[in-house]
């Protein structure tokens, strides 16, 4: 019996440990809340140097203040929210320096991803991409941006994963909301005289061409297109609408 009793007293996984039991339930509700408010930020119901605060997003969002504190901590490591001394958390203002630093990063990851993919790529991967492609022609008819940015983000992992630029892909992600953060802006600008999917479209004939150097080109010509709208909208030279209904989808493009 002491020697039973030993055995449990040293061992970390005894009833007396602290439970390693995950709580779905609550695990859950922190997850739908981050996106949520993550969306919300992205699409721009909360606009840059807007204000969060908590006793109102606990109202919205319907979940403990706790929860709403660990949502704002993680995304203000993201880039989404900045925490202000004597103000608090609140929407933050990209500045032009981080933005062209993205696209820099973009412009040589998406450069490589796109010679890679047109080089290994299978043709079920091709479907896959045409899917994506067609989803975010799709959420153009419908003026729905979530679609479009949900749709381009999987357009992008396909086109990194199949060329094996997994490692690549993994950058991105930790660039992820601030990268679709961009996206929705360039969107969501006014003055656009483009289709919204031609570039990509031109991006997967491309690949399928299995034109190493055309894919890389024309990918790394997109980004810049992309860019330079950003930086312009970041400068107000062109304005930004909140909704999508503003304008015709055939004048965005996605970045």
């Amino acid at each position: 019996m002491a020697a039973w009793l030993d055995r449990r007293e040293n061992n970390p996984m005894s009833d007396a440990s602290p439970s390693l039991k995950v709580d779905r339930e609550i695990r859950t509700l922190r997850t739908l809340a981050l996106e949520k408010l993550r969306d919300a930020i992205v699409s721009m119901q909360f606009k840059p140097g807007d204000r969060l605060v908590e006793r109102a997003l606990v109202e919205q969002l319907g979940v403990s203040r706790t929860v709403v504190r660990e949502v704002l901590r993680h995304l203000e490591t993201e880039g989404l929210v900045e925490n202000i001394p004597h103000q608090g958390p609140m929407v933050a203002r990209l500045t032009e320096s981080t933005a062209r630093q993205i696209y820099e990063l973009r412009s040589i990851l998406e450069g490589a991803a796109a010679r890679a993919c047109s080089e290994s790529a299978s043709d079920h991967d091709f479907v896959r991409l045409d899917a994506a492609l067609q989803d975010i022609r799709l959420g153009y008819e419908r003026h729905d941006i979530k679609q479009i940015l949900d749709a381009t983000t999987r357009f992008y992992e396909i086109m990194f994963l199949s060329g094996g630029k997994d490692v690549a892909w993994d950058i991105v992600q930790t660039l992820n909301a601030r990268i679709t953060y961009l996206r929705a802006m360039t969107i969501s600008s006014t003055g656009r005289n483009k289709n919204g999917p031609t570039e990509l479209e031109r991006i997967l004939a491309a690949l399928r061409a299995r034109d190493a150097d055309q894919a890389e080109a024309t990918c790394l010509a997109h980004v810049k297109e992309a860019g330079t709208i950003a930086l312009q909208v970041l400068r107000q030279e062109i304005p930004m609408d909140k909704a999508m209904t503003d304008l015709p989808p055939t004048e965005r493009t996605p970045g």
